[in-house]
C-alpha cells in the first residue's frame, strides 16, 4: 500500500464516521419532553430552554471565535500579527469573566426559583378536586392503586384531563424511578420509602409513561400508558374497572408482584385498603416512612 493510500484511508473513515453521528444521535431521539401536555412539563420545558439559551451565550461565541482564530493565525497567513510578546488585555480579561459570571447568576437565581416552583412534593393549585394514585414499581410493570374509588390497574393509568392527580410512589423491589415525559416530572421508587409527585394533563391524550431507572432484565418492557380523558369517560373507564371479576387482596398480589415481562394491562375491581402501607411497612419492621420524613436520611 503507498502512502497516499495509506494517509486517505483513515482520513476517509473519520469522515465517514463523523457524517453517521448526528444521524445515530437522532435516531434514539425522544422529543416528549419538549412536547408538554401539563403545567409542570411546561414549566420544565421553560426550564431545559432558558439554561441552554444562557449557556450558549458563551458556548457560541467560544466555538466561533476558535474557528476564526485557527483560521486567522493559520501558518500560512503571513499577513496575521506576530506579537510574541503579548501577554494582558484589560477589556478582554473583563470579557471572558463578566459575562460567564453574569450566566452564572442567572442559572442559579433561575435554579433556586424553579426548584422550589417545581417541587414534587408541592400540590398543585387548582378549583379541581385531586384524584389520589398510588404507585408501586414491581418486575416488571407498574401498579396503580386508586384508593378513593378502591380499584386498581396494572400498566394503565387514567385520569380526567384538567384535574390534579396526587401521587404516592414505592417500590416492591429494587430502585426505580416513576416518568411521564409529556406531563413533566420524575421521581424515585424506593423500597420501604414513599415518594410524592403531583401532575396534571392539560390535554387529553394517551401518553407513554416508563421506568427511567435500569432495574433488570425486562426493564426495557417496564412501559405503560397515561390517558387523560374527559370526566364522563373515567367514570366510564371506572366502571369498566369495577366489572372486573379480578379483586386484589394480599395472596392475589403476590403473583402480581411475581417478575413477569411485557404484562398486558390488568383490572382489579377490589382492593385491599391497606396493601400499599403494607407494602411499604415490610421493608420498615412494619412502619410506614415517607422519604419527607425527618429521620429519614441518605445514611441508610
Amino acid at each position: 500500500m503507498n502512502g497516499k493510500t495509506s494517509v486517505g484511508w483513515p482520513r476517509f473513515l473519520a469522515t465517514k464516521y463523523l457524517a453517521l453521528c448526528p444521524a445515530l444521535l437522532l435516531s434514539g431521539c425522544n422529543l416528549d419532553v419538549l412536547n408538554p401536555k401539563g403545567s409542570v412539563g411546561l414549566a420544565e420545558k421553560s426550564l431545559i430552554l432558558d439554561s441552554t439559551f444562557a449557556m450558549l451565550v458563551v458556548v457560541i461565541p467560544v466555538i466561533l471565535l476558535t474557528l476564526l482564530f485557527a483560521w486567522r493565525y493559520r501558518v500560512t497567513n503571513k499577513a496575521a500579527a506576530y506579537l510574541p510578546k503579548w501577554a494582558h488585555s484589560t477589556p478582554i480579561e473583563i470579557v471572558v469573566w463578566l459575562v460567564p459570571s453574569l450566566i452564572i447568576l442567572y442559572l442559579a437565581i433561575l435554579t433556586w426559583n424553579s426548584t422550589h416552583a417545581l417541587d414534587p412534593y408541592k400540590p398543585l393549585q387548582s378549583s379541581v378536586k385531586p384524584i389520589n394514585v398510588e404507585v408501586v414499581a414491581l418486575d416488571w410493570k407498574w401498579l396503580f392503586i386508586y384508593p378513593d374509588l378502591g380499584i386498581a390497574s396494572v400498566n394503565q393509568l387514567e385520569f380526567p384531563v384538567g384535574t390534579p392527580v396526587n401521587f404516592r410512589i414505592t417500590s416492591d423491589s429494587v430502585m426505580n424511578s416513576f416518568f411521564i415525559p409529556q406531563l413533566g416530572g420524575q421521581i424515585y421508587a424506593m423500597a420501604g420509602m414513599q415518594t410524592q409527585l403531583h401532575l396534571m394533563a392539560n390535554e387529553a391524550g394517551n401518553y407513554a409513561g416508563e421506568s427511567a431507572n435500569f432495574s433488570g432484565d425486562g426493564f426495557s418492557d417496564m412501559k405503560f400508558r397515561a390517558i387523560a380523558t374527559s370526566g364522563a369517560d373515567f367514570d366510564t373507564w371506572v366502571k369498566q374497572v369495577r366489572a372486573s371479576s379480578k379483586d386484589l387482596d394480599a395472596d392475589v398480589y403476590h403473583g402480581v408482584a411475581a417478575p413477569s415481562e411485557k404484562v398486558p394491562v390488568q383490572y382489579f375491581s377490589h382492593v385491599d385498603s391497606a396493601l400499599f402501607n403494607n407494602i411499604i411497612a415490610k421493608y420498615n419492621n412494619g412502619n410506614v416512612r415517607s422519604m419527607a420524613d425527618p429521620r429519614c436520611d441518605t445514611k441508610g
